[in-house]
């Protein structure tokens, strides 16, 4: 039964135009052979480092253009924000390469996924992945053929990194999924195992809050260690919202990613703005 579940699995992988993923370990191998990648935090993370990200949640090119170069990547938040593809577009656009995009979707939809790739994110986070076929959506709809559908056109995506992006956004754009839920922690190894997923990431807060349990309490860091086995058995990257969540635990250095954390160079962001 369980030989005849994992040909379902893989048949389905197939059907959906995804390939069996190298791990973690073959990925830094062939990282080191092959040229640099445009996505420096995609970089970073297949060097085995750890990145930080800074978020920001408003329609604010002046702070984008200012806090990009400081940090390994900015976390767009359109999850939890009223944040249009316009107002991103512009923002990427005001100062491109200015630093490495990355939003965090409302959904899987084909119509978010590409028009977050066409404004020239180099990053997809999905937040509340509880299935592998969440998980193939956000890859599906990511990339090009042949590792998805994406369709091409003449975005400010390609007008950012270059006139061979249609030939290389598929190996720079990073894609994460987010395991919030217990549900997601039953399901996180097939999550973590579709191809095309680069790094599984702990929301901490609605982990906790769709648990019942809290941070520190042996229910929930359970959960958090079951998490990470299980991407690190898939072979691939593992990471957390919340660098503070995981400051305790002693396997601390096995988390790769960070919503928020130190920028690069010691510089110290702007103060928000008051309401």
């Amino acid at each position: 039964m369980k030989i005849q579940k994992k040909a379902m699995f893989l048949s389905a992988l197939l059907a959906a135009g995804c390939f069996v993923p190298l791990s973690y370990g073959q990925q830094q191998a062939a990282a080191a052979e092959r040229p640099k990648l445009y996505n420096t935090a995609k970089q970073k993370l297949l060097e085995g480092k750890t990145i930080n990200g800074y978020t920001i949640s408003r329609p604010d090119p002046e702070l984008y253009c200012q806090v990009a170069p400081h940090y390994d990547y900015i976390w767009i938040e359109m999850q939890h924000s009223t944040l249009s593809f316009a107002d991103i577009e512009k923002m990427i656009g005001t100062c491109p390469k200015a630093g490495i995009p990355m939003i965090r979707v409302a959904d899987e939809l084909e119509s978010t996924l590409q028009h977050a790739t066409d404004v020239g994110a180099l990053g997809i986070i999905m937040p509340t992945v509880d299935t592998p076929e969440k998980a193939m959506a956000t890859v599906k709809y990511s990339k090009f053929p042949m590792e998805g559908r994406r369709s091409s056109g003449q975005a400010q995506a390609s007008r950012i990194w270059g006139p061979n992006y249609r030939e290389t956004a598929n190996d720079n754009i990073l894609i994460v999924v987010m395991i919030e839920t217990p549900v997601g922690v039953a399901n996180a190894y097939d999550i973590a195992r579709v191809p095309g997923v680069d790094v599984v990431l702990v929301a901490n807060n609605d982990l906790a809050s769709f648990s019942g349990t809290k941070p520190g309490e042996p229910a929930y860091e359970d959960m958090v260690t079951k998490v990470k086995l299980a991407t690190l058995k898939a072979g691939k990257i593992f990471g957390a919202a919340s660098m503070e969540a995981t400051a305790k635990r002693p396997d601390k250095a096995d988390f790769k990613m960070f919503q928020n954390g130190p920028s690069n160079d010691g510089w110290t962001p702007p103060a928000p703005a008051k309401p």
